[in-house]
Parts: structure tokens; C-alpha cells; sequence
């Protein structure tokens, strides 16, 4: 598959366009995605959230295996990484293997617990990448994320549900 028909592929998924940080951000998701060794969507969120700082793209190979599938977990503790380059690694390797595998790394329950709860949505999207970080989960399970209704056309269907289903006869 090439460049022009992995963007292609993604454009048309969902009738929707894919939203980049940059430039920079596009042309290493689609480079990435066409080395991988798939280009299912385990590999589409890994390669889309690892590319959405600079840092991440730039320590790509210290982070993740593209030639054996293996990420690579050591990269959490080196010190090039800044903050907010370690919250884009753990989400791209929880979306990756759907656990929190840097909890391995430590031998006392406690550190694996400290380890666990950085992974949390609160210590992940309270951030400046969370709008981003949405286009990976989209990426990751594209399954949930068909023909979304635009959120005022749900919630007002959730309006009129609970009026209709109300008990007492008055509208909410």
C-alpha cells in the first residue's frame, strides 16, 4: 500500500478527515504506517499518538521496534524525554497492547500501583495533545466511532427520551 492510498484509506474511513498537530505530525504517520509490519488498528494508533510530539517522532526507534512489532519499554525512564513526551508513550502503549506494560518495570507492588495510575484519563488527557489523543482512540477502535451524531443532535434526543419517559407527567 502506498502513501497515497494509506491517506485515501484514512480520509474515507469515516467520511471524515484524520486531524493533524502539523505538518510533521501526517507525513511520519503515514511514513510509519507504511514500514509497519501492519496496518491494523493496534499499529494506525501506536504510529498516529507516538507522532504527535516532536520528541516521539524524533526518539521513535528508541520507543518502539518497527521491524519485530516489540515496543520498548526502558524508553519511559530516559532522560530525553520531557512530560509530555511520556504521557504520549503511554497512551500509544496502552492503545498498542491494551495494558499498562511499564508496570512491569518495577518489583514492588506499590511501584507497579504508582506505575498503573499513570495511565489513568486524568493523568494522560489533561493535556494539550487530548484533542489528538481522540484520533488515536478513534484510530484504535474504529468500530465505536461510525457515523457519530454531532453531540446537540444526541443530547436532544436524551431530552426528549427523558420528557417522554418521565413519570409524573412534567417535562424536564
Amino acid at each position: 500500500m502506498t502513501n497515497t492510498a494509506l491517506r485515501a484509506e484514512a480520509q474515507s474511513a469515516n467520511n471524515t478527515h484524520m486531524v493533524f498537530v502539523n505538518e510533521e505530525h501526517e507525513e511520519f504517520y503515514y511514513e510509519k504506517l507504511e514500514q509497519a509490519r501492519s496496518q491494523n488498528c493496534h499499529h494506525k494508533a501506536l504510529i498516529y499518538v507516538l507522532g504527535i510530539s516532536e520528541d516521539t517522532r524524533k526518539y521513535f526507534n528508541q520507543i518502539y521496534d518497527i521491524k519485530t512489532g516489540n515496543i520498548k519499554r526502558e524508553c519511559l525512564h530516559q532522560g530525553w524525554l520531557s512530560s509530555g513526551g511520556v504521557i504520549v508513550i503511554r497512551l500509544a502503549f496502552n492503545l498498542y497492547t491494551d495494558t499498562t506494560p511499564s508496570a512491569n518495570d518495577y518489583k514492588s507492588r506499590d511501584g507497579q500501583m504508582r506505575e498503573c495510575r499513570k495511565y489513568s484519563v486524568s493523568d494522560i488527557f489533561c493535556c494539550s495533545y487530548a484533542m489528538y489523543f481522540w484520533e488515536g482512540i478513534k484510530l484504535r477502535y474504529p468500530e465505536y466511532c461510525r457515523k457519530q451524531k454531532p453531540i446537540g443532535e444526541i443530547l436532544a434526543e436524551m431530552g426528549w427520551k427523558r420528557a417522554e419517559n418521565s413519570t409524573d407527567g412534567n417535562k424536564e
